[in-house]
């Protein structure tokens, strides 16, 4: 399974050819696409579950596109907004992935889909992968590696998230300045982070990636991933230079 990058602030608002997706082990899984509007999804299950999974993207877009119409600083902030507890649970858990890792709310969008959509296919499928534009939502019953892809970095595809299948469901997110038309302040060409939750690594991974504009920030910004709680691990890519911070199983995929 391949981690693409994506930038930072907000859902990707043209075509990114996700090629990375032609690396996706053949494992027994049955592989699937669902697309609406921005979101682009790409699942594994033990089944095509591709109805299941465009009725969750559907509702989970109807809840935030009601929301976003009454509340359209939810859609711009670039700092944490407070809590709502009368909104819809994407957009609870979106504010909450925020304030953790002191974002925008939208920093958390293609996560908290990913979970979203995930959690709503598990009473189907025992294994279910779901990857928004490179935030992806795993549970799964045997180890799994995530490929992390970071565009022209010669690291890129060559190192993996080894994920023991007790420590799912879970999320993997990645967050770039060289890939993709998200907003990002930072140059890394990937920061992934491990996490509970989808929701949580987006919004980490866009916080720590927003303070590596050179080699020698990579590990000053990983040291942020200490103070956002909940994490359990974070690598940062810049070019042919990689930093790590906490619990961070990697794996060298080709030589």
């Amino acid at each position: 399974m391949a981690a693409s990058s994506r930038r930072g602030q907000g859902p990707a608002q043209e075509h990114v050819n996700r090629t990375y997706r032609d690396f996706s082990p053949r494992d027994g899984l049955v592989a699937f696409t669902v697309a609406r509007e921005e979101t682009d999804l790409f699942l594994r299950a033990e089944r095509d579950l591709s109805p299941e999974a465009l009725k969750a993207v559907l509702d989970c877009r109807s809840d935030l596109r009601a929301y976003l119409g009454e509340h359209p600083r939810f859609r711009t902030a670039l700092d944490p907004l407070p809590p709502d507890p009368e909104a819809p649970l994407i957009v609870r858990e979106m504010l909450e992935a925020a304030r953790a890792a002191n974002v925008g709310p939208m920093a958390a969008v293609a996560g908290a889909v990913s979970d979203y959509v995930g959690r709503r296919l598990r009473p189907f499928s025992a294994e279910v992968m779901v990857e928004n534009g490179g935030d992806i939502y795993l549970s799964m019953t045997k180890p799994t590696t995530v490929s992390i892809f970071a565009g022209q970095s010669p690291l890129s595809m060559r190192l993996g998230v080894s994920v023991p299948a007790e420590r799912t469901p879970c999320g993997i997110c990645t967050s770039s300045g060289t890939v993709g038309p998200s907003l990002s302040f930072g140059r890394a060409d990937a920061v992934t982070v491990w996490a509970p939750t989808a929701a949580l690594a987006d919004a980490a991974a866009t916080a720590i990636g927003n303070l590596i504009s050179a080699p020698e920030d990579l590990q000053p910004a990983l040291e942020t991933a200490g103070r956002i709680g909940g994490l359990w691990g974070a690598a940062a890519i810049l070019g042919d230079r990689i930093g790590l911070w906490g619990e961070m199983p990697l794996v060298r995929l080709r030589a």
